[in-house]
């Protein structure tokens, strides 16, 4: 009998024990935030976690091309350091958040500008031919295809070999005016006051302006199905009576 009342109170026990992993509720997943980065990772402080500390904007190199280009151009804006993304519009119909990834977060060194804000010239101030590495040779070649097909003029300096304001001159302003040709832009008038050719030049930009920096925030990054939109109904016209039937 021993050995049966034994084998009888562990089945007892067993059965006990899966019962109530049973009822023991699951353990909740871990929450995720945006980017499927864990939710610890956003309850961190900016400013604790990633302590910041101020540096220069420009390189060495980078500054001498600056005040060149300041010196040769005195008419134009020069702007130093800006993203891909902020003077370049594209299609919505693909993921934006992919486009930023691969090439819409690049700077470009220098961006050259018209009165108007208007970029004429994008300059990259580059290592020597061969000191680049695999990596740097594949961003810059990725870059240049996208200046290239938005049809921006496109100069690279190296480092060491600045040309003087004379020459950077020459170049920018010819290789603009045979850019501006081949785009066939509308010639427009020339006014000797400054604030009437802006209020002129602004409405026939204004196609040209730059998107916000909040632009996109709003829009959903996955990709559109690309399919026919079922046309909307006719509308009657506007005060016709309702037709009856007889």
């Amino acid at each position: 009998m021993e050995p049966l009342i034994i084998a009888g109170l562990v089945v007892v026990a067993v059965l006990a024990l899966v019962f109530m992993r049973l009822r023991k509720p699951a353990a909740p997943p871990q929450r995720k935030g945006k980017g499927n980065k864990p939710r610890g990772m956003e309850a961190l402080d900016t400013v604790a976690a990633w302590p910041p500390q101020a540096t220069r904007v420009l390189t060495p190199a980078e500054r001498k091309a600056w005040f060149v280009l300041h010196t040769a151009l005195p008419d134009h804006i020069i702007l130093a350091q800006v993203p891909l993304s902020r003077f370049m519009k594209v299609p919505t119909r693909n993921s934006y958040s992919e486009w930023l990834r691969r090439v819409g977060l690049m700077s470009a060194d220098i961006v050259v500008c018209d009165a108007q804000s208007q970029v004429v010239a994008v300059v990259d101030v580059r290592a020597e031919d061969g000191k680049e590495n695999a990596r740097a040779r594949q961003r810059h070649a990725r870059m240049d295809r996208v200046i290239a097909a938005a049809g921006i003029p496109m100069h690279v300096w190296h480092e060491h070999t600045i040309p003087t304001p004379a020459v950077a001159r020459d170049l920018v302003l010819s290789k603009a005016a045979a850019a501006e040709g081949a785009t066939a832009a509308p010639v427009l008038p020339r006014l000797n006051e400054p604030v009437e050719a802006d209020a002129m030049l602004d409405s026939e930009l204004e196609q040209r302006d730059p998107p916000p920096s909040t632009w996109f925030d709003n829009l959903d990054s996955a990709a559109v199905p690309l399919g026919n939109v079922p046309a909307a109904p006719p509308r009657s016209s506007a005060g016709a009576p309702p037709s009856r039937k007889a």
